[in-house]
């Protein structure tokens, strides 16, 4: 039988910032160098939880492109509008996942839907970006508006459960199509439970903690708000103890091993094909927002 597989390195956020005026973001990975341990993911930013006053204004990330890769917005509190050149528009409201392929290429914004901005109120969520393998990434964009009734959801015994956004776990599947393997479970434990999560030999993997206090396969803690651990490609589960009541997002995926060359919001496997999505976004290729 296949064992755990090894908790690799355990990591505060590596860089705070704001995204526009609206997303006050811990960033996970990229910024922890993490690269080559969380393949096929390329970026994880928890924003907030932070209280935003009521504003006559409406916060946020302006338009803006992408190529070559995937986003995915998790909401917990809050609510933000999105709208992209494809003609794809909607609020992303708490529970509910948007999965944005953005492939070859969109512009896009982001911002707090209006009536969240008029009352304020508290706002968090986590964006994750997914890399495409090079076959897929000029392919046409997607959009997947999941909403929190979409989302599966595996209770476990001992009082905790699992929101299947994407993958497959214990028989249940998530809503969301992936182009390669991919899963994100969205996990809430409870003091004292303990659960062994299966996560299919070969995949990197990642637990990540928004806040709580856990430890890994009997040993390794994330403890407070914002960690993430790392784990190999070898073996079949982890084991996750709650010390606390915690919340956390576990993700593993088939390694995409190609090379990645980012340059801000495009990701492709060339320099040169990086100068020709800047060239492509400048020609207005890439779509306008009206």
């Amino acid at each position: 039988m296949a064992g755990q597989k090894k908790v690799l390195g355990t990591y505060g956020a590596g860089s705070n910032h704001w995204v526009g005026d609206g997303f006050p973001v811990r960033n996970l990975f990229p910024s922890n160098g993490l690269e080559a341990e969380v393949n096929p993911f390329l970026m994880l930013d928890y924003a907030g939880p932070t209280l935003f006053k009521p504003s006559g204004k409406t916060p946020g990330v302006g338009q803006h492109p992408h190529r070559g890769f995937e986003t995915v917005t998790i909401a917990y509190q809050g609510a933000v509008a999105h709208r992209d050149s494809s003609g794809n528009a909607g609020v992303i409201y708490p529970g509910d996942v948007q999965w944005m392929t953005a492939a070859s290429g969109v512009v896009h914004e982001e911002m707090h839907e209006q009536e969240f901005a008029r009352k304020g109120g508290i706002f968090e969520m986590v964006q994750l970006w997914v890399n495409l393998p090079k076959a897929d990434k000029m392919s046409k964009p997607g959009y997947q508006a999941i909403t929190k009734e979409q989302i599966p959801v595996v209770k476990f015994a001992s009082g905790g459960h699992a929101r299947v956004i994407a993958g497959e776990l214990n028989g249940t599947r998530g809503p969301a199509h992936t182009f390669t393997e991919i899963n994100v479970f969205d996990v809430i434990l409870k003091a004292g439970e303990r659960v062994e999560i299966a996560l299919p030999e070969g995949h990197q993997a990642a637990i990540v903690l928004r806040k709580g206090d856990v430890s890994l396969n009997g040993g390794s803690a994330l403890t407070g708000e914002a960690r993430i651990a790392t784990l190999g490609v070898s073996g079949a589960s982890v084991t996750i103890e709650a010390k606390q009541d915690s919340t956390l997002l576990v993700l593993s995926g088939e390694p995409i091993n190609e090379p990645v060359a980012s340059y801000g919001p495009f990701v492709m496997n060339t320099r040169e094909e990086l100068v020709q999505a800047m060239e492509d976004y400048k020609a207005g290729k890439m779509g306008r927002l009206q």
